[in-house]
């Protein structure tokens, strides 16, 4: 078949890989502009622009695929596949491939519709995702079911780690959802039970509030790790951010938000068990050995997390 491709970021490229591998043609990949990165605001492709371009596939770059859309028109592909691309496909580019479109979503739908499915599942305290293909339609991730795989939820993932887990396995099962409907041997399903939604996450939410119990501030460091990141801030405003950190089973009992040095363990006090800080950012700084950084702290005694 002739396929059409739109992704962007490191979680859409095993499956780009996974089709140039099969015996399908590639008519053209959408990916997002380049954007300036680092201090120095170097332009930056996207990991799907530069793993597209490794194979000399012709890529399109644009914010939103309506204003290619009598561009991808033209292409008569069979089949568009999207993965991560961040942006709707509205009619009549919708209906313009033979078969369609399909879409790679990071969680076991209906559950977590949305941009941050992993982040959110992580932040929910969830033991279990995964990841479904389905045939994209006008709604927000509602469409039929082709493939559905589940995928635990290790005690340390971050959203990243898990994120990475499920890119290489969706990748294997979207390449045999498209082999399948080439030769036409594969019928969607409806999706079945109550959906639930995953808005995209803002800088906000990788707040850590350390009056919660220490499950639900682990929850959110993970769920927000790498992105948007995970922070402290203490009653007068200063932010840390809060890169690595772990529960202490066996720590002493602390007051929410204190912090203090257990030996060669950096602990802040939550609901209940402490949380061993692993490695902090603090304001203006490089990532540092929490440990080195509280031993630094002049009023580390009367400092508090709010």
């Amino acid at each position: 078949m002739r396929l059409l491709f739109a992704g962007s970021p490191r979680a859409a490229v095993p499956t780009l890989e996974a089709l140039v591998s099969g015996p399908h043609t590639i008519d053209a990949v959408i990916t997002r502009p380049p954007t300036p990165q680092g201090r120095k605001r170097v332009l930056t492709p996207t990991p799907v622009d530069d793993a597209a371009s490794e194979h000399g596939l012709p890529v399109l770059h644009a914010r939103s695929l309506t204003p290619l859309q009598d561009e991808l028109i033209a292409h008569g592909a069979d089949l568009g596949v999207i993965v991560a691309f961040g942006g709707l496909v509205r009619e009549p580019l919708l209906s313009a491939p033979r078969l369609g479109w399909i879409n790679l979503h990071f969680s076991l739908l209906p559950a977590y519709r949305g941009a941050a499915p992993v982040q959110h599942a992580l932040i929910a305290g969830e033991t279990q995702t995964g990841l479904s293909v389905f045939r994209l339609t006008a709604g927000l991730d509602e469409g039929d079911l082709f493939a559905q795989r589940a995928q635990p939820i290790g005690a340390h993932d971050t959203a990243g780690s898990l994120l990475e887990r499920l890119a290489v396995e969706g990748a294997a099962v979207v390449a045999d959802v498209v082999d399948r409907l080439a030769a036409g041997d594969i019928q969607a399903t409806p999706q079945r039970g109550v959906p639930t939604f995953a808005p995209k996450l803002e800088r906000a939410d990788g707040r850590l509030t350390f009056h919660q119990p220490a499950v639900a501030v682990s929850a959110r460091l993970r769920g927000t790790t790498p992105e948007p990141g995970a922070f402290g801030e203490f009653d007068d405003g200063t932010i840390v951010k809060v890169l690595d950190a772990v529960i202490a089973h066996d720590g002493p009992s602390l007051p929410a938000g204190s912090l203090t040095l257990d030996g060669r363990r950096a602990l802040v006090g939550t609901a209940d068990r402490p949380i061993e800080l692993v490695t902090v950012q603090p304001a203006g700084k490089q990532a540092m050995n929490a440990i080195d950084w509280m031993r630094g702290l002049r009023d580390r005694d009367t400092l508090r997390f709010a």
